[in-house]
């Protein structure tokens, strides 16, 4: 291809969030630059900066694409005990790939130091919240986030076992109302 000529490559944008997480995953935030994603994704450094000013509007993307499949994830049928199906489905989500929820509790957190972070980190919650809710109200399904919120970084910042019954008995008292 003749120099300045450019290839048509509809996939980099997508290569380049790919390798943020990739990097996340090894590295941690510290260690995602422009240079860092750019040799992961095996792109010319410009493409980074091209397709993301900032490495905040990089985070953003990586944080999305983490969020993606979460909600869903914790949709639970119309006949299942509510605590029980989130427990085994919490337990799912951490057996499944610990590393993988170590990453996205990496960028959900990193929301605290990084701004621009914090409207992706509230639509995973609002995405969460609204998966729940139709099982219970809006205040009870916010309530049961922040429990299995607390029961997986439990898990993760300890490397303890994750214990289904011990989450299936926390949910069920949020959900018992006085």
């Amino acid at each position: 291809m003749p120099p300045g000529v450019r290839r048509y490559d509809p996939d980099r944008r997508q290569r380049i969030i790919d390798a943020a997480i990739r990097v996340v995953g090894a590295k941690g935030i510290a260690g995602l630059s422009h240079r860092s994603v750019a040799a992961e994704a095996d792109v010319p450094l410009g493409s980074t900066t091209y397709h993301f000013k900032t490495l905040d509007d990089l985070l953003v993307a990586a944080l999305r694409q983490a969020n993606e499949g979460m909600a869903p994830a914790l949709a639970v049928r119309g006949g299942e005990d509510l605590a029980g199906a989130l427990a085994r489905l919490l337990g799912e989500l951490l057996a499944a790939d610990r590393g993988r929820a170590e990453l996205e509790y990496e960028l959900y957190l990193a929301a605290l130091r990084r701004p621009a972070l914090r409207p992706v980190a509230a639509e995973w919650c609002e995405s969460v919240v609204a998966a729940l809710a139709p099982r219970t109200d809006p205040v009870t399904a916010r309530a049961l986030v922040a429990v299995m919120d607390g029961i997986s970084l439990q898990v993760l910042l300890t490397d303890a076992e994750y214990d289904e019954r011990y989450a299936q008995d926390i949910l069920g008292r949020v959900l018992r109302r006085p």
